[in-house]
């Protein structure tokens, strides 16, 4: 079993525009599939840092000299790069979301498709997981996780069935949080408002909102003038904060204009939005929601 397919790979390392000398990174290793199609783009005196949370992530570790993989979050992109002697990179990639391997690993608790405790941690030492979300959240913050990472407009009903079904008895697994919410499931559409549920449980016990933001804040201190960000997105609410950092580098509002009415903004965009070909989506199903966004470092 493949640990994970690499989406858009040839689109989102040509967005890099690769200088064989140059530092890159890529915030999300996974697999290294992507990290692998850099090296080899890469001369003897080019560097590629990777970053990757999950401790399984280490077994694909590559072994080449001119690649460091860091086994930390990526929101911790700047501080740990500093630590290895990098001030800036020419180049920086991520793919968001889970790995096909956290979805093919029935015990993660990721996948519709297994019974497993609710777990959903990505990185597997965090604190805080789908178990405790489910059953120690009060009735607002599920409603509000559920409606805002979510999207559900049942969200309320959602989150005070839950509150109902875990006073009985707590809601260990995937089965007994499916079995909980079973009036919510119609059969033609279980799996999409099932998908809705665990995505916004995902989102909440991995900080998948709070991480994003902290790492694209981060971007524009860390690259070159001229440098490049390749970055891929899962679901609406991702790609939307993509979209705002790279059109003006806020997540709310617009920029503040000079007296001549000019606005200074990090980036520019490089091309327009990228997803897959209907032939790699036959081939990788998991590439069917996938939006690839890819801006230069201005001044």
């Amino acid at each position: 079993m493949e640990y994970h397919n690499p989406v858009l790979l040839k689109e989102t390392v040509d967005g890099l525009n690769i200088k064989e000398d140059g530092v890159y990174v890529d915030v999300t290793f996974g697999g290294g599939g992507h990290s692998k199609e850099i090296l080899n783009r890469l001369g003897e005196h080019g560097k590629l840092y990777a970053f990757d949370q999950d401790q399984d992530a280490l077994d694909n570790a590559i072994d080449d000299p001119r690649f460091t993989l860091i086994n930390q979050n990526f929101r911790h992109l700047k501080k740990f790069l500093r630590f290895y002697g990098v001030r800036k990179a020419d180049g920086i990639l991520g793919d968001f979301g889970v790995s096909s391997h956290q979805f093919d690993k029935a015990e993660r608790g990721f996948s519709l498709r297994f019974e497993a405790d609710l777990d959903m941690r990505m990185n597997q030492e965090g604190e805080i997981s789908a178990y405790h979300v489910v059953n120690e959240y009060d009735e607002e913050d599920l409603r509000s996780i559920l409606s805002l990472y979510g999207e559900l407009r049942n969200a309320k009903a959602i989150a005070s069935q839950i509150v109902l079904e875990r006073s009985e008895a707590p809601i260990r697994t995937t089965e007994n949080l499916r079995v909980a919410l079973q009036r919510f499931l119609p059969k033609h559409r279980e799996h999409k408002i099932l998908a809705q549920i665990y995505q916004a449980i995902r989102i909440e016990v991995n900080q998948e909102i709070e991480v994003l933001k902290e790492f694209l804040m981060q971007t524009q201190e860390v690259l070159e003038e001229g440098g490049r960000i390749s970055l891929i997105s899962y679901h609406s609410l991702e790609d939307r904060l993509v979209k705002r950092y790279i059109r003006n580098g806020l997540f709310e509002g617009e920029p503040e204009k000079d007296f001549y009415g000019r606005v200074e903004v990090p980036f520019k965009k490089v091309g327009k939005l990228i997803i897959p070909s209907n032939e790699e989506i036959k081939t990788n199903n998991r590439a069917r929601s996938a939006k690839l966004r890819i801006a230069e470092r201005l001044k």
